[in-house]
């Protein structure tokens, strides 16, 4: 089948195009940039790539006319806490005015689980979908899920930070709401069982996986498994804007989408019986199940996206990347250094792994000191580290940068900053022919204050560069 798949960038995305394409399938990914879709070049070459704005069409804007099924994965969550509902009723009547031009036959949405008569801003926003997406010509397909639970998925990487870093929590009274967790590969199963089937055309279906827990179930499970002595205590007051600081401060999470989920979590998320697993013959995987997969993915250094990987996740997602490839030379400041090494592939592979729990090679401690006071003025910090610890892909995230340019090949790699800066900030780190690793770091102040942070650096940007180019090239 020729399948067109918006979202396919997001978390849910990059793992449905791999299944699409186990399974054979001609896959079209529609994207606001090809740039963005941090996959390997070999996946790249076996699929088709639209750009499109579903925010932003126009006359002369269209999809391809000869797809089956369309994949509908666009949401606008993260990216606002005001205005994402609005946002997301948008997308989806551009979404359907386009699609009712091509030959398509059905639409699959992943939704959310909407049975309370008291729905979240979140959760009222998916429900709209659906009703928007149930206009288009062709029949519709809606999967609603809770909390999945996966390698690199938010809901994991929350409840990971939480145990992981506090061993005694003083929670909100939403620990105590119940939600049905799904494992990511159960996910994956409904989402292609679904794809070309007429007995699901035009139904909606509630998903989950075989426990129903509370949030503080699922900490206390998670601790359980980990071998991790946690403490709950749940207090009956705390604002949902504390309790969206708390997430921010201690989780990998944006602001924006702590205060999306804060809001979502008093709210129950628990799936109606339905035969729709026993028809499709899938096998429900448990919580802990769940967890050992997703630990099993991470120890193997194989998973395969990360929502921290979405462009959401940082400052610029409603820019155009591309345009800040070509690095600037007029009106900046620079730092930068070269150094011939000895064994030029083994410098490459440390610029390949740098970041996350390698660190920057010199002075990390000073890079987490920048990562926490970076949190604290509202920026992502080094919380997102990277998604794999040696690959890495044009559109990934890394730590508080934006991959720009991945290109082993050409012993380049680029990044751009997405910490809160006074002007726009650029890492690149080149090896030439000779053998010699140019390193370089370029800043375009914004005016007086950029110019001001970039000279108060000076004293640490003197050793901190000196020493991650000299452990680079030469290991030492």
């Amino acid at each position: 089948m020729r399948v067109l798949l918006t979202g396919a960038n997001g978390y849910i995305g990059v793992r449905l195009l791999y299944e699409l394409l186990k399974q054979d399938h001609e896959v079209i990914c529609a994207v606001r940039s090809a740039s963005r879709l941090s996959i390997p070049d070999e996946i790249k070459e076996q699929i088709e790539i639209v750009e499109i704005d579903f925010l932003k069409i126009y006359d002369t804007t269209h999809l391809p006319q000869n797809i089956d099924v369309a994949y509908y994965l666009i949401h606008s969550m993260s990216s606002s806490t005001e205005s994402f509902d609005s946002l997301e009723a948008e997308s989806a009547t551009n979404f359907v005015s386009l699609i009712n031009k091509t030959s398509c036959k059905q639409i699959i949405y992943l939704s959310g689980i909407v049975n309370e008569d008291k729905l979240s801003k979140h959760l009222l926003s998916r429900k709209r979908v659906e009703e928007l997406l149930y206009q288009a010509d062709c029949a519709l397909t809606v999967l609603r899920a809770g909390i999945i639970v996966g390698s690199g998925s938010s809901s994991f990487e929350i409840v990971r930070d939480l145990c992981e870093k506090l061993p005694v929590m003083i929670t909100p009274k939403w620990v105590n709401t119940k939600t049905h967790p799904i494992a990511i590969r159960n996910v994956m199963s409904y989402l292609t069982g679904v794809l070309g089937r007429e007995d699901c055309y035009d139904h909606s279906y509630d998903i989950g996986g075989k426990d129903v827990l509370t949030y503080k179930d699922m900490m206390l499970r998670y601790a359980r498994m980990r071998k991790i002595k946690l403490y709950i205590f749940t207090v009956p007051v705390m604002t949902p804007k504390l309790s969206s600081y708390w997430l921010y401060f201690v989780t990998s999470t944006s602001y924006k989408l702590a205060q999306n989920l804060v809001n979502s979590m008093a709210v129950e998320v628990v799936a109606r019986e339905n035969d729709l697993g026993a028809r499709l013959g899938i096998e429900l995987y448990t919580y802990e199940e769940a967890l050992e997969m997703a630990f099993s993915k991470i120890e193997q250094n194989q998973v395969a996206s990360s929502w921290k990987d979405s462009m959401v996740s940082g400052r610029f997602f409603k820019r155009n990347l591309n345009k800040y490839k070509q690095v600037p030379s007029y009106g900046c400041l620079k730092d930068a250094q070269k150094l011939q090494s000895s064994n030029p592939e083994e410098a490459l592979e440390r610029i390949w792994s740098i970041g996350g729990k390698n660190g920057y090679y010199y002075a990390t401690f000073l890079w987490k000191i920048r990562g926490y006071v970076d949190k604290l003025f509202g920026g992502v910090g080094l919380r997102r580290g990277r998604t794999n610890a040696d690959k890495i892909y044009a559109g990934d995230s890394l730590d508080f940068w934006r991959v720009l340019v991945a290109d082993k090949d050409e012993k380049r790699l680029l990044l751009f900053a997405e910490m809160k800066v006074p002007g726009e900030a650029w890492l690149e780190f080149e090896i030439d022919d000779e053998g010699v690793v140019h390193q370089t770091a370029t800043f375009r102040p914004r005016g007086i204050w950029g110019r001001l942070y970039w000279y108060s650096m000076l004293p640490f940007h003197y050793f901190i560069f000196a020493g991650m180019i000299r452990h680079i090239a030469t290991g030492n």
